[in-house]
């Protein structure tokens, strides 16, 4: 049962318009934002927090991250127990939520399972929009088996993170299958990969009849399309198939940008896995194949990132780490603000994610009507990005749903 809660003195953080607002009272009421405004009065027995100036913002949304990857060997990931991948993702999904992500979305490998268990409350995590299995063609992004192996395990139980599906039947049969399973969008494989050990980057992958036809099965569910790719050609294909999220886009170029804006669609840069990678991959299990790909798209991904801003791209926060490096999950504020202000960063992680979730006005704002998922945080993140990438020092309290979930604010009073 939520409580119903007033945070007063609240200085709160506008991410439609990138300010901070002082002085501000924020009603909290069954789950959701009631009131905000400067003159509320707190119901009778209410949870009163004076925030005593500090900034209230959004939960944090990543819109690429994957739960159950808890090595960086996605190979091997498709041998492991089920159950002890479940165990691993519940221990990281509660990590996420102390980070102040309220909200992922998994694009390959979390399940209909993991959403029940957070739902019900059998363990604590972030809001989870699931995606299922990736779809890929044989010897594509998602297609973990060595050369001299034939033989795949593409049960449902297999906690790998992607299926492999030839034809234009096949990859219909394969989007109506996850679509059964009620994930949210359907994870297609554009282009070869980092993590996988046969193709090559600058690949294309599934023919345009391929892709056109995983598009009309999502869209006839009224489910949308998220793309894996890197260089311009394989963006491309995807974007005028009808792909409504490009996963990564490292190598895009003019031509790119321009049919991101024609179909508005999204981009979800995902910069910090490469940097850690670089720096930490083998020893997460990352194979030797893999770290050799790594450079490829390191290099290239700030300048993508810049283009893509520059032009007005929707752009939305995502980390793709994995394995133990996903504990550098908010790094990618500090990537991002290298190059771009503070305000277009948190927009990422808050107003254009929810829009692509299909939750705008109900996430990534402080609204009338949005759902209660809030943080409170010490300092002005729109002047320093820091301020959001060191939880321990600076996170003082995570709300999800109107409920506490962390509170180092002190004791709370009662009207």
């Amino acid at each position: 049962m939520t409580e119903t809660v007033l945070f007063t003195d609240a200085a709160v953080l506008d991410t439609a318009a990138g300010e901070l607002v002082p002085g501000q009272r924020v009603l909290v009421r069954g789950g959701t934002i009631d009131a905000v405004g400067p003159d509320l009065e707190a119901p009778g027995g209410a949870r009163v927090l004076d925030l005593a100036g500090k900034t209230l913002m959004p939960g944090l949304i990543d819109c690429h991250a994957h739960v159950n990857a808890h090595t960086a060997n996605l190979a091997g990931l498709a041998d492991d127990s089920p159950a002890y991948v479940a165990l691993k993702a519940a221990k990281e999904m509660r990590e996420m939520l102390h980070r102040g992500f309220t909200t992922v979305r998994d694009p390959g490998g979390a399940d209909f399972g993991l959403r029940e268990a957070l739902d019900e409350g059998v363990v604590e995590g972030p809001r989870l929009y699931f995606g299922g299995k990736a779809l890929s063609q044989t010897g594509g992004h998602g297609d973990g088996r060595p050369r001299g192996r034939s033989v795949r395990e593409d049960h449902q139980c297999c906690p790998d993170l992607s299926t492999v599906c030839d034809g234009v039947d096949g990859v219909r049969r394969a989007a109506r299958e996850q679509l059964r399973t009620g994930a949210h969008h359907v994870k297609v494989m554009l282009s070869g990969g980092v993590a996988s050990p046969t193709d090559r980057i600058d690949s294309t992958q599934f023919s345009l009849e391929e892709i056109r036809a995983i598009v009309e099965e999502t869209e006839a569910a009224n489910r949308y399309v998220a793309g894996h790719a890197y260089t311009a050609r394989a963006v491309n294909r995807g974007l005028a198939a009808g792909v409504r999220s490009i996963e990564h886009g490292n190598l895009i170029d003019e031509s790119s940008v321009e049919l991101f804006l024609e179909h508005d669609a999204f981009l979800v840069p995902t910069l910090v896995t490469y940097e850690r990678m670089a720096a930490e991959g083998a020893e997460h299990g990352l194979p030797a194949a893999s770290l050799a790909k790594n450079p490829i798209v390191l290099e290239a991904g700030l300048r993508a990132l810049e283009l893509a801003h520059r032009a007005g791209v929707n752009i939305c926060y995502g980390s793709d780490l994995l394995g133990g490096m996903r504990r550098h999950q908010l790094q990618e504020f500090t990537i991002r603000g290298a190059v771009l202000p503070a305000a277009d960063v948190i927009r990422s992680a808050t107003v254009t994610a929810a829009r692509l979730l299909g939750e705008a006005g109900r996430l990534g704002q402080i609204l009338p009507g949005a759902l209660a998922d809030l943080l409170v945080v010490d300092g002005d993140p729109l002047r320093d990005l820091a301020v959001l990438t060191d939880p321990e020092a600076n996170l003082r309290l995570v709300m999800q749903g109107g409920d506490v979930k962390a509170d180092r604010l002190g004791s709370p009073g009662r009207d």
